[in-house]
């Protein structure tokens, strides 16, 4: 079975989407339309823009979702048995699947984007990657740092868990990582600490959107970041997305529920192949490749 994956922010460069824009007309006419939606060109970004301009939230999250969902929509081979995304990615997935339509999953994303902005200027606030340290010891150690936030965020493979809360909790969570055992306890250059408590501002205004959007039956089924489990219910799908703000990535889990369920080809669709690493990382026999 055939399983379409998403990537999500970190996946962006320079000239992403360039020549999919140059050499196929359906996909020109979905970039331009988003250039309208979004009242500025952002494909003038995304084709010559540089490292710094791509790295804004509110360019690099529609850049990526822009470049994953059209690349599903003009390629003959996008016929997925299921499909999952890694943060923002799970938006991706929802508009490549049908739930979502194009103009109304890109007015999600950058009202997302927006939102996050936002709350990382209202809280200062970091993330780390703990790299050589059991899930479960990242956790105990996130859950003794009680005059901070600190959180687990993502579970990105076995072995590799990032975590977001306070500088000051950040700081003090590297520390005893290392003290643990941990191979790299190495904070992330972002601006904030996303898939934590403290992004409840963002989820607040994201949850508002999202409610207001419509949403159909999916095409197939979407394995999302909060419950990691096969879901074709509209009314969940809506629930886990608002919720997905706030809690943590659960790819290591979508991952092994999706090999459980059938999954033998895993196909990356976006900029990048960073998924396609943790996948393998996940589950040694998967099968993988980009589109």
């Amino acid at each position: 079975m055939k399983a379409f994956v998403f990537p999500g922010q970190g996946a962006q460069f320079p000239g992403m989407g360039k020549s999919l824009y140059e050499t196929n007309p359906t996909a020109k006419a979905f970039f331009e339309q988003a250039n309208e939606v979004l009242g500025f060109r952002i494909t003038d970004i995304m084709f010559e823009g540089t490292d710094e301009e791509l790295k804004q939230t509110k360019v690099t999250q529609p850049a990526i979702f822009l470049h994953s969902v059209i690349l599903a929509k003009t390629t003959p081979e996008f016929i997925p048995d299921m499909v999952a995304g890694h943060s923002l990615g799970e938006f991706s997935a929802l508009v490549a699947n049908g739930t979502l339509g194009f103009e109304d999953g890109l007015k999600l994303v950058y009202q997302r984007a927006i939102a996050m902005q936002e709350a990382c200027e209202i809280n200062p606030s970091t993330m780390a990657a703990i790299l050589g340290l059991a899930d479960e010891k990242v956790e105990e150690i996130c859950a003794s740092i009680t005059d901070e936030i600190v959180v687990p965020a993502n579970y990105n493979c076995p072995g590799q868990l990032v975590i977001s809360g306070t500088m000051k909790g950040i700081e003090i969570a590297c520390e005893k990582m290392k003290a643990a055992g941990a191979k790299r306890a190495l904070p992330l250059p972002v601006g904030g600490a996303f898939h934590s408590p403290l992004m409840e501002p963002a989820r607040e205004k994201l949850q508002k959107a999202i409610e207001e959007t419509e949403f159909r039956a999916p095409g197939c089924k979407i394995y999302q970041n909060v419950n990691t489990v096969a879901t074709l219910n509209v009314n969940d799908i809506k629930a886990n997305l608002i919720a997905q703000l706030t809690a943590p990535v659960k790819w290591t889990q979508s991952v092994q529920n999706m090999v459980k369920d059938g999954a033998t080809q895993f196909i990356e669709c976006g900029p990048g192949k960073v998924l396609q690493g943790l996948v393998k990382k996940i589950h040694a026999e998967a099968e993988v490749s980009g589109l």
